[in-house]
């Protein structure tokens, strides 16, 4: 039976520039398995994760007291193998978002062709008021927490949002006692001396800075001297500036929470790096600062929104001149916004692709915990430039082949994989 548009709601391009992220995942799910010839019953499995978790853990505070915390773990979809996916640590984090976040780690698995479903993993917390010791026991505590449920042939969780190679360790050293086993496979992310891999730092920004270059092969831009905006001056924007710099770009902008800079001529950005403080900002040191809204809309050849979601929306769409989008960030363009840019020619490599580096040097870490044997830098470097080529290209060319824009062409990809493993597996 086809899906049935009873399914899911009709969605207008307005409507869905209010949606909330889940209802919009579900939505362009829904589109690309309907393009793809699946029926309802499909879409019905992997509109979901197939299970979530919620847990509440108390936490002793360093002032004796108890504060108890709420936390998700995820898990779209196993027909391919364990899922994968990050743990954030915010205030703002929703059962529905996590649910989303694991949707979008099966695409982004699904196009890197790894051996992996999405996962996602939240704690509901503010690491930024939070002393050293009280984020090692929240860390511990949630792993304790769902414990039952990852592994590394089950769930294997990486850092995400405010949380880093030091909340990996603590908790891979948590998993290893109640498993009374070491267990580096559990979990990425890892400093290097407890079997994290070379590279996984700068790995997002890599695969950007790899997207970039053959956007810009396909779009005839010479990566010498083409004006880039970044978004965004976090780990993967920072990387991405130096990266960009270092290949004779010119990065005309950059942004980070207080503000933004541009210069026509180009910014200094080795010295920008040097001068950023210990949260990664910078543009407090300067007075003739401009918005991140003005920034979306200066004058550039590529635009890397790789900062926070809905940046880009049916309001200012009009207005970016950029001839190449590669988005860093999670879900920084609205679909009002893509359309309207995909109709004025703009190439805009999505979220689910532009960020995948990440997760394939995750894998690339998972694997070598797995055999025992560690790859040198070069090695690494050079397996994930083949294999964000080699996804670019595949997206790139199922957009000619169905008529569609590259974020949906992403979807499609990553979603064919999933659901003819459910299928070969007799689930549908």
């Amino acid at each position: 039976m086809a899906i049935s548009q009873s399914n899911a709601p009709a969605i207008s391009d307005s409507d869905k520039e209010n949606l909330d992220v889940l209802t919009s995942t579900q939505a362009i799910i829904l589109e690309a398995l309907t393009r793809l010839g699946y029926d309802s019953a499909m879409y019905e499995l992997l509109k979901e994760p197939l299970r979530i978790l919620t847990v509440r853990f108390p936490v002793r505070m360093d002032d004796g007291s108890v504060q108890v915390f709420t936390g998700y773990r995820a898990q779209h979809n196993d027909a391919v193998g364990p899922t994968k996916g990050g743990i954030r640590l915010h205030p703002d984090v929703t059962e529905d978002e996590i649910r989303a976040l694991s949707i979008w780690m099966s695409i982004k698995c699904g196009i890197a062709n790894l051996p992996y479903g999405g996962g996602k993993g939240g704690i509901i917390c503010d690491p930024r008021t939070m002393s050293f010791s009280e984020i090692e026991r929240l860390s511990r505590a949630y792993v304790r927490a769902i414990s039952q449920i990852v592994g590394p042939t089950k769930d294997i969780p990486a850092p995400d949002v405010f949380s880093n190679s030091q909340n990996m360790a603590w908790m891979m050293d948590e998993y290893s006692h109640i498993r009374e086993f070491d267990s580096p496979g559990f979990i990425t992310g890892k400093p290097l001396v407890l079997g994290g891999s070379k590279g996984r730092e700068s790995a997002t920004a890599r695969g950007v800075a790899i997207c970039i270059e053959e956007a810009a092969k396909v779009k005839n831009i010479s990566i010498q001297g083409a004006r880039v905006i970044i978004q965004g001056f976090g780990n993967a924007g920072s990387y991405l500036a130096k990266f960009m710099y270092d290949s004779g770009a010119k990065v005309v902008g950059i942004s980070d929470a207080y503000g933004a800079l541009y210069d026509s001529n180009g910014l200094n950005i080795p010295e920008l790096l040097e001068q950023r403080d210990s949260f990664g900002t910078v543009t407090k040191l300067f007075e003739d600062t401009i918005t991140n809204k003005e920034l979306l809309e200066q004058e550039c050849d590529i635009l890397v929104p790789a900062a926070i979601e809905n940046q880009i929306t049916k309001d200012n769409a009009a207005n970016v001149k950029a001839s190449v989008i590669v988005e860093a960030a999670n879900g920084p363009t609205t679909t009002a916004a893509t359309k309207i840019l995909s109709d004025k020619g703009v190439l805009i490599v999505p979220d689910v692709l532009g960020n995948s580096g990440g997760v394939i040097v995750s894998y690339f870490e998972w694997v070598q915990n797995n055999q025992g044997y560690y790859w040198s830098e070069e090695e690494i470097d050079k397996k994930l430039i083949d294999l964000m080529r080699k996804s670019f290209h595949t997206v790139y060319e199922a957009a000619h082949k169905y008529g569609v824009d590259m974020r949906l062409a992403a979807y499609m990809v990553g979603v064919r994989r999933m659901a003819e493993s459910a299928r070969w597996r007799g689930w549908v």
